[in-house]
This record gives C-alpha cells, sequence and structure tokens, in this order.
C-alpha cells in the first residue's frame, strides 16, 4: 500500500508545476560545485573527483544546447536496469558500460547548499525535485532498493515494484 501511495504522489508531483530551486550559497559550502565537473560536448559530464561520467540527462530527456529537454521517464528498478542494457546496447556518447549509480555514488553529485532540487543544475539542467533509483539493494528487504530523493538529497529505501527516475552513469565502482 505505501509503495501504491509513493508511485501515485511521484504521478501527480510529475504532472505539477515546477517551481524555482532554493540555495543558501552564503551560508554552506557546495558539495558538488561546477568547477568539479568537465562537460565532455557529449550529453555527458566527468566528475573529475570522483572519476565517474555521468549523463547530464534524467533518462526521457534529450540533452541538446546545453539544455535538458522533454520529460523524466519512471522505471520500476528492474525497468532501470534494462534501461542501462537499452542505452549500452545504442552506445551513447560512443560507450556501452553504462549503469544504475550505487548509493552512494549517486548520492554524490546531491548538492547540500540546495532544495527542490538538490542538484547542481548548471551541471545537470532540468533535473526533476524526484526519487532516482541507485543500483543499491536494501539489506534488509529483497524486494527493495536504495534512492534519492532529490528534492532534499535524502535517501530512502522503496519496494522494487515502485518507479522512479534514472540517471546513468559509467566508471568507478
Amino acid at each position: 500500500m505505501k509503495s501504491i501511495l509513493l508511485t501515485l504522489l511521484f504521478t501527480l508531483a510529475t504532472l505539477s508545476v515546477a517551481t524555482a530551486q532554493t540555495c543558501q550559497t552564503d551560508t554552506i559550502v557546495a558539495s558538488a560545485p561546477t568547477e568539479r565537473f568537465t562537460d565532455n560536448g557529449d550529453g555527458t559530464v566527468t566528475d573529475d573527483a570522483a572519476g565517474l561520467m555521468w549523463k547530464i540527462c534524467s533518462e526521457g530527456q534529450t540533452y541538446e544546447a546545453g539544455d535538458c529537454l522533454g520529460s523524466v521517464v519512471a522505471y520500476s528498478w528492474q525497468g532501470a536496469l534494462q534501461r542501462a542494457a537499452a542505452v549500452n546496447a545504442a552506445g551513447f556518447a560512443g560507450h556501452d558500460d553504462w549503469r544504475l549509480p550505487n548509493h552512494k555514488e549517486l548520492a554524490s553529485i546531491v548538492e547540500r547548499q540546495c532544495v527542490d532540487p538538490a542538484i547542481n543544475l548548471e551541471v545537470f539542467p532540468a533535473t526533476p525535485s524526484h526519487y532516482v533509483w541507485s543500483a543499491s539493494p536494501s539489506a534488509g528487504d529483497s524486494d527493495a532498493a536504495w534512492s534519492v530523493h532529490f528534492y532534499y538529497g535524502f535517501g530512502y529505501v522503496f519496494d522494487k515494484s515502485s518507479t522512479f527516475v534514472v540517471r546513468l552513469v559509467r566508471g568507478g565502482q
């Protein structure tokens, strides 16, 4: 029941009008500053500190002229894994090793000085303030996995049948 309710809330939030991001740049030090990332000019950025390459846009969006256009697509956890396989088959940006980030990697791009969304919009434009799947399963429940909610940037465990946003990464681990 909780999973159904959260999925319904996610769907309703997707239909709502976006609000402006709020950042506390005077009092909180940036956790994911723009200068930490290199734009590769192909819809990807490299996190120079972590050695990870990220797709700039969430799945469902298209990168064009420095922005992410279109709407995100929500996937179940298994669907998110399948989406990574589909992106690899297409060879996005010349690579075939895209994957779901683990929980720690996904949390590394949370911008702690911002909310709604809690991400650096200069690096990851048009990011929705929604839950994003990680590849990390829950240790306490084999039917659940970790996600990060990009409204505040907190991690949560949800049933794998829930449908959330997907952002892909390569490298690291």
